[in-house]
C-alpha cells in the first residue's frame, strides 16, 4: 500500500509542525486517522497501488483492432477467471489430506455447485472469450488445462475435453505459451488475478 494524505488544502511545507496533531475520528462507524493542522482537518487514506504503463504501440490498425477486441473479451471473462483460481486453490488446500474417496466426494459436490452457478453464463461465451478465459487460468496457475482436468476428474475426462476442444480450436495440452499470440500476451499483462484475489481477501478481513 502507498500511504498518501488526502489534502483539502495545499500546504507550503510538507513537514508536520509542533502544533499539528495526528488522531483518529469516527466516520460512518469506522475509525479514520486525521491530521489536524492550523485549524484544518485532513483525512489520511491508504489507496490501492496503481500501476502506470506506457501505451502499447502496434504495427498496424489490424493489430490495434485485435488488441481492443481481446481486451473487451478479457474484461468480460476476468471475474470467472478470478473465481476459478480461488476455487482451485481452496480445493487444493481443503483436499490436501483427504483420502481419494473423500476427495472424489468433495469434487463431485463442488462440481455440482459450480455448474448451478456458472453453467448458464459460461454457455453464452463466444469461442474467443472461452479461449481467453482458459488462457487466463493456465497463465495464472502455470499449468495446462488438460493437466488441471486430469488431476481433478481423471484421465478420461481430460481426454474427452481435449478432444472436444479441438473442434473449437482449443489445444488444452499446450497450456499458456508466451509468444504464441503476441497480442493476447499484451492483453494478459493488463490483468493481475493474484493481486485482485489478495485485494478481495484484504477487504474481507477488515
Amino acid at each position: 500500500m502507498i500511504r498518501v494524505i488526502f489534502l483539502c488544502l495545499v500546504f507550503v511545507s510538507t513537514n508536520i509542525s509542533a502544533q499539528d496533531k495526528l488522531m483518529n475520528i469516527e466516520v460512518n462507524g469506522k475509525s479514520v486517522p486525521v491530521l489536524i493542522s492550523g485549524g484544518d482537518t485532513m483525512m489520511i487514506f491508504d489507496l490501492q497501488q496503481v500501476e502506470v504503463k506506457a501505451p502499447h504501440i502496434f504495427n498496424n490498425v489490424s493489430e490495434e483492432f485485435l488488441y481492443k477486441r481481446y481486451k473487451r473479451y478479457a474484461i468480460a471473462v476476468f471475474p470467472y477467471a478470478v473465481k476459478a483460481i480461488k476455487v482451485f486453490r481452496a480445493m487444493e488446500n481443503d483436499t490436501k489430506y483427504m483420502s481419494n474417496k473423500d476427495k472424489k466426494k468433495y469434487i463431485k459436490k463442488l462440481d455440482k455447485e459450480l455448474q448451478e452457478e456458472f453453467e448458464a453464463p459460461l454457455k453464452n461465451l463466444s469461442k474467443t472469450q472461452g479461449k481467453i478465459l482458459v488462457k487466463m487460468i493456465e497463465r495464472e496457475l502455470d499449468t495446462p488445462m488438460y493437466s488441471l482436468i486430469k488431476n481433478l476428474k481423471g484421465g478420461f475426462s481430460a481426454f474427452y475435453w481435449n478432444t472436444s476442444g479441438y473442434f473449437w480450436g482449443y489445444h488444452l495440452k499446450d497450456g499458456y505459451v508466451i509468444g504464441d499470440d503476441p497480442i493476447l500476451d499484451l492483453v494478459m499483462q493488463d490483468f493481475d488475478i493474484d493481486y485482485t484475489i489478495r485485494q478481495e481477501e484484504n477487504l474481507n478481513t477488515k
